[in-house]
């Protein structure tokens, strides 16, 4: 009896590369560790000793569909601020690199976010132009335990450090907490879509220059 071998025929479905990345950072003011998946379920576990800040920083992983990991241990006794704009620094570095050449990627998205009586938009461009237009103000030094001007602090750090172009504004509001939780959801909603992969153009970097 003659053997048969049987031989797939090419070409073969190649795999998609991971989008993931994996950030430490320490300094005298804070250690953090951020693991990311931009291809994920938006599965997520934060730990950075702000109930509050944890609490917005599920809303972006759950909203965005970005698994996130995030830890951090910070100088929490002097004030929020280093732990929050350290974090902002982590994530954002995580992001850019997860990110990789930007191919295929959509690029440009915003969300235009309800929360009962309040209306906030986020609109951002993955361009590798870090900056930032925070346009929302708090009637309330803290929500919960975080003092509100961190906020912007921290949307600052993750935009300079992801290198995108990204604008927060809120139009109305009648209650902090819900201000505070839309800018997150907005963002996520926003980040979700422009970090997409476009199958019409998923072998093309979303430039006229060929680079972003």
């Amino acid at each position: 009896m003659r053997s048969v071998a049987y031989v797939r025929e090419p070409p073969y479905p190649e795999t998609p590369p991971m989008r993931t990345a994996k950030i430490a950072r320490k300094t005298n003011e804070t250690e953090i560790s951020v693991s990311i998946n931009l291809d994920g379920t938006g599965a997520h576990n934060m730990a950075t000793g702000i109930g509050f800040f944890d609490h917005m920083l599920d809303q972006l992983s759950r909203h965005s569909l970005i698994d996130m990991d995030v830890s951090c241990n910070g100088d929490l006794h002097i004030d929020f601020h280093h732990t929050a704009e350290d974090v902002g620094i982590a994530l954002g570095e995580a992001i850019r690199q997860a990110l990789g050449d930007k191919k295929g990627i959509r690029r440009y998205a915003s969300c235009d976010l309800p929360m009962d009586g309040t209306l906030t938009r986020a609109a951002l461009d993955v361009s590798g132009r870090p900056f930032l237009v925070f346009r929302a103000e708090f009637s309330r030094d803290k929500v919960g335990e975080m003092d509100t001007e961190l906020f912007r602090e921290f949307f600052q750090a993750f935009a300079m450090n992801a290198g995108i172009t990204l604008h927060i504004e809120n139009f109305y509001t009648d209650n902090n907490h819900h201000l505070a939780e839309s800018m997150f959801k907005a963002v996520a909603r926003a980040l979700r879509d422009a970090v997409e992969i476009d199958p019409r153009a998923a072998d093309r970097v979303p430039s006229t220059k060929g680079v972003l």
